[in-house]
């Protein structure tokens, strides 16, 4: 949920009237930041705005310094200009799939 996450960002045209873009970082401002929900509306693709929306959150001064993490099917080329790269081990990294019922139950909303 947006409303519980410490930091988005958003992308509009020039003159502000369009929103075409937003992420939002999941952090502890210190050691650990996931960068989630990229995107860029197809129509403003190809204009260098998913690189500044990159450059601005990884340019944080409280950002700059964390261990940033993310997911991507077909970026690879963009993050990695900001320094990101392919887990050494992917073994060694483990997830726990999302369960929408418990989520909705435990948020009294089921």
């Amino acid at each position: 949920m947006v409303k519980n996450s410490p930091l988005c960002y958003g992308v509009y045209t020039a003159d502000n009237r369009e929103q075409v873009g937003f992420t939002r970082v999941i952090t502890d401002f210190v050691r650990f930041s996931w960068l989630a929900d990229v995107f860029i509306l197809p129509l403003h693709r190809k204009k260098q705005l998913g690189k500044r929306l990159i450059h601005t959150i990884v340019s944080h001064p409280k950002l700059k310094g964390t261990c940033f993490m993310l997911a991507t099917a077909d970026a690879h080329g963009l993050y990695s200009q900001y320094g990101f790269h392919a887990l050494e081990e992917p073994k060694d990294v483990m997830i726990r799939e999302a369960d929408m019922a418990k989520i909705l139950e435990g948020h009294g909303l089921a």
